[in-house]
């Protein structure tokens, strides 16, 4: 039986009644009381009623931690998020349920990070997705049927390094925490289009933020994702940059009155300190000198991924390669050194090893005749990986 009405079992009814029993103290604080949305927690921890009313109650506090229940109202995101954070909601699958998009290639994770906190991000995530939940409340008024779930389009085109910067991952690994945690089977399926082939790699740094049935449905499309999308969503409710017909009422095919898709923060949104990173090392590069770090890597396709801070002025930094075609003590030039502002932002890159070698991150003080400095920093390698891969 699948866990939903209409379709349970004489144990899955007895464990519902049950359940709507233990947790009736907290119905009220609930944004449904209906069976259909009880029935999302149970099915969420496998009708194990104990597991299920924790992670409940867990909610109802969640909800009053944040003022849920207000969110839409009352709270309005910062301009820069508001600006630059792609994505939105657009149409209807077939089923009636609302489709959001998420447009990853414009996004600047580090510009945004920068600009503002992490809560604030939270937060707008929070927002979206009340906002999605009160659509499917609608819909399901309008329609005469239960429809508690969204249809997420991932465009994957332009995804890139700068979209694994570290602090990035894991703002986002919060934030599909919080997800997974408060909005249970909210998710009816994903769509991911236009994966680069960088996408498994970034797929691997996220996917155990994610559980078993939310990775079951999602669907990595081919080179024939349009068609695809329009077995699940009619033209009339796809913009026409995605297959579709749809349009702004100016005749806009991206549709860009319902989708945001962001681009560069400008640095003038930037604000110091709004980022705080732990970095695992610290050293002190005396004044007129270097100081190198050198990383083996035997795997063609490894990411390198670095970020560092100085203390009280600038660094310079560069990557070199040491290889045996360079010959011994030959070093190639992978990433030319520059002076970086580490000490008013922290810097981070990272740099996709085209070859074996020694790669060589070498801090550079050698201009600073006077004056030493420390450094914190995180390096992490990468390897290449295998991950989702599109369906036929």
């Amino acid at each position: 039986m699948s866990g939903r009405v209409g379709d349970l079992g004489p144990k899955q009814a007895e464990i519902l009644s049950e359940f709507r029993e233990r947790v009736r103290d907290i119905l009220p604080a609930l944004p449904a009381h209906h069976d259909h949305y009880l029935l999302r927690w149970l099915r969420a921890r496998g009708f194990n009623v104990s597991k299920s009313e924790v992670m409940i109650r867990k909610h109802v506090e969640f909800r009053r931690k944040m003022r849920v229940d207000t969110i839409i109202s009352d709270w309005d995101p910062p301009e820069v998020i508001k600006k630059y954070v792609s994505g939105g909601m657009c149409g209807y699958d077939r089923e009636g349920s609302p489709v959001w998009y998420d447009v990853i290639g414009p996004l600047d994770p580090k510009g945004l990070l920068l600009s503002a906190t992490k809560q604030d991000f939270l937060k707008t995530k929070i927002r979206h997705t009340e906002m999605l939940q009160r659509e499917c409340r609608r819909q399901s008024e309008k329609l005469g049927k239960n429809v508690e779930a969204i249809t997420l389009i991932y465009d994957c085109e332009g995804l890139g390094l700068k979209h694994i910067w570290k602090p990035a991952i894991e703002a986002y690994g919060e934030i599909l925490t919080m997800f997974e945690e408060n909005y249970p089977e909210g998710l009816k399926r994903v769509f991911l289009i236009k994966a680069p082939k960088m996408f498994p790699m970034a797929y691997n740094l996220i996917k155990h933020f994610l559980c078993e049935e939310t990775k079951r449905k999602i669907m990595v499309l081919g080179g024939n994702w349009q068609e695809e999308l329009q077995k699940h969503v009619d033209k009339e409710q796809l913009p026409v940059i995605y297959g579709g017909s749809l349009t702004d009422p100016d005749g806009d095919p991206h549709c860009r009155t319902m989708i945001n898709y962001g681009g560069p923060v400008p640095k003038s949104y930037y604000v110091r300190d709004s980022l705080k990173v732990t970095y695992d090392t610290s050293v002190s590069i005396g004044r007129g000198s270097v100081f190198d770090l050198d990383y083996d890597i035997t795997a063609p396709g490894s990411i390198l991924r670095w970020q560092f801070a100085s203390n009280g002025a600038d660094i310079g930094f560069g990557v070199f390669l040491r290889s045996q075609e360079n010959g011994d003590g030959g070093q190639l030039q992978m990433l030319p050194s520059e002076r970086y502002n580490a000490h008013l932002v922290p810097e981070e890159q990272s740099l996709l090893c085209p070859q074996p070698g020694v790669y060589v991150l070498r801090f550079d003080n050698s201009y600073s005749l006077l004056q030493s400095k420390r450094v914190s920093y995180n390096v992490e390698v990468l390897p290449p990986s295998e991950g989702l891969t599109p369906s036929p």
